[in-house]
């Protein structure tokens, strides 16, 4: 009972903080979030499975901190770690960007790196930390970063989270960050398919990590066109969703809330993107866990735990594994943008 009501208080605190931030950097909402870290533990190999199953909860739930420290808390140094707006950096190719964060922190100063955002860097700095931590078996540390990464790389594959043109406001479709990322995962995210590959060493951090960034960057110009069209051939009235007074309604971050065809149509038209983006996601969150785990030498990471935490999880592990062979994760509430 005592362990319930911590978990619980926690729960009830994450919540109210979140009600608190602005969504306008939110990738992929609470919703998504969680889900890319959940299906993440669930793709490691036993041996290192077993430990992050045991700490699973914490996983999911630290999943949507970061977001809470830069909105929250103002923690000024976390909103640059979120995002890169490409275009900011100029017209050369991304191969010809500082590719290794030691090389970016000497090129550019600190003040260019906050306007214009240090996602990739910041993402190989965390993997370096958490292969750290796994070598010293600093079992909080492991658990803090490791799933603070996973919410950078759900940040990395977000499209807009790569682009200047994050929110629309630049081609007259504003609203459309947490439309894309929030109103449609929220509504189509118990369709989508979280059974993942098994995890592969990544051989070359930084060249994945850019990998990651350019294929995210090249889907948000694909994603605006799409929903510009479709914008263009829907009339005004089928676009938001509208109260007694004929005014937007909002959600509870004060975005306009697209009507239930508009929403459909924009699914259909990506074919799916916003899954197959969080799936990358979720993939990629089990390669870089994997990747530390296996440069810091494959410690056993059971022994940061007691016997009763391990057994004691074990059946409901078991439980999701059979449940994720239909590509479902097991049913659990998040906080609910719309």
């Amino acid at each position: 009972m005592q362990h319930f009501t911590r978990r619980a208080r926690r729960a009830l605190a994450v919540t109210a903080l979140l009600l608190t931030a602005p969504s306008i950097l939110f990738a992929w909402g609470t919703w998504g979030h969680e889900r890319i870290n959940r299906a993440a533990v669930l793709a490691l190999p036993p041996a290192l499975r077993t430990f992050f199953y045991n700490h699973v909860d914490f996983i999911v739930q630290e999943s949507v901190v970061p977001d809470l420290r830069k909105y929250t808390l103002n923690d000024r140094a976390e909103g640059p770690r979120h995002f890169i707006d490409l275009e900011d950096y100029g017209d050369q190719p991304i191969s010809q960007l500082p590719q290794t964060s030691q090389e970016a922190y000497a090129q550019y100063e600190p003040a260019f790196l906050d306007k214009n955002g240090r996602l990739p860097w910041f993402i190989q700095d965390m993997l370096g930390k958490l292969t750290t931590a796994m070598k010293n078996g600093r079992k909080e540390d492991i658990l803090f970063i490791a799933a603070d990464l996973g919410h950078y790389l759900g940040d990395a594959t977000q499209p807009l989270h790569t682009s200047q043109n994050h929110d629309g406001q630049l081609t007259g479709q504003k609203g459309i960050h947490a439309f894309y990322e929030s109103q449609m995962v929220e509504k189509f995210g118990k369709t989508y398919n979280f059974k993942l590959k098994e995890p592969q060493l990544i051989q070359d951090p930084v060249a994945e990590t850019w990998r990651l960034i350019a294929q995210s960057h090249a889907s948000a110009d694909t994603l605006l066109a799409i929903e510009k069209k479709l914008q263009t051939e829907t009339p005004a009235a089928g676009v938001l969703e509208v109260d007694a007074q004929g005014q937007p309604k909002k959600n509870v971050f004060n975005s306009n809330i697209r009507t239930a065809a508009y929403t459909e149509s924009f699914h259909k038209a990506l074919k799916r993107m916003e899954e197959r983006q969080l799936r990358t996601a979720a993939q990629a969150a089990a390669n870089y866990w994997y990747t530390a785990w296996v440069n810091a030498g494959k410690p056993d990471l059971t022994k940061l735990d007691t016997e009763y935490t391990t057994r004691s999880s074990q059946a409901n592990l078991k439980e999701e594994l059979k449940l994720l062979q239909t590509g479902k994760l097991v049913d659990f509430s998040s906080f609910m943008e719309f």
